[in-house]
């Protein structure tokens, strides 16, 4: 499959697809009149950049996963592996808590507006968001 087709496929921009090359994401392989073939390897490998960037990886950590995926299976690499994922474990965490409790203020907020009772509920609405923005 060629970039155009590749990037439509995934809805993701061919300057996308280049990039993850030129950071050694992908490899795609090359025919003989220079255009790039994106086999199924490659689709994996752009699957798992889909996920882990929507996990909150960044390109550099991904990076280093691609990295310890091609050793040789240590303990070092074991652990190196582990201790990526606890990170980003933690984060994410954080973050559903965050979410959860934006959720529930967000609910509140809307019970406190429906019938047109902004006004007299704005002041406790204001604390609400407030309450959201320092918890962030």
């Amino acid at each position: 499959m060629q970039i155009k087709d590749f990037a439509e496929k995934y809805q993701i921009q061919t300057d996308t697809i280049r990039y993850y090359e030129k950071e050694n994401l992908l490899k795609p392989t090359r025919r003989e009149n220079g255009y790039r073939e994106y086999n199924e390897e490659s689709e994996k490998q752009l699957q798992l950049i889909i996920v882990l960037k929507q996990l909150g990886f960044s390109i550099k950590e991904i990076q280093q996963l691609l990295v310890l995926s091609a050793e040789s299976i240590t303990p070092e690499c074991n652990k190196a592996s582990v201790g990526l994922f606890n990170q980003k474990i933690t984060k994410l965490e954080e973050k559903i808590e965050f979410y959860q409790q934006a959720l529930t203020v967000l609910q509140t907020i809307k019970k406190l507006v429906q019938e047109e009772k902004y006004i007299e509920n704005k002041t406790e609405i204001e604390e609400l968001i407030r309450g959201v923005y320092n918890d962030q």
